[in-house]
């Protein structure tokens, strides 16, 4: 798993029908920016728990949806 905090949206009007409902974020992780699958409703400045490659593409059972890295979770304040 990845931590990274959400820096940014990324809207997309055209996309293939496959894609399921959720958002694409950016977020940033060590320095880098990558766009990351949102299913959760996570919002701006939050801190996140992403997996990527075939973990991330396996979640989706319904369809095959062509995503490379997912958010799996929010981390909460302690």
């Amino acid at each position: 798993m990845i931590r990274g905090k959400i820096t940014g949206r990324v809207w997309s009007s055209k996309h293939i029908e496959t894609l399921p409902n959720g958002a694409l974020l950016e977020v940033e992780v060590a320095g880098n920016t990558l766009v990351a699958f949102d299913p959760l409703g996570c919002a701006m400045g939050e801190e996140v728990l992403i997996t990527q490659g075939s973990v991330a593409a396996a979640f989706f059972t319904k369809h095959k949806a062509p995503v490379d890295a997912l958010i799996i979770g929010s981390i909460d304040d302690a």
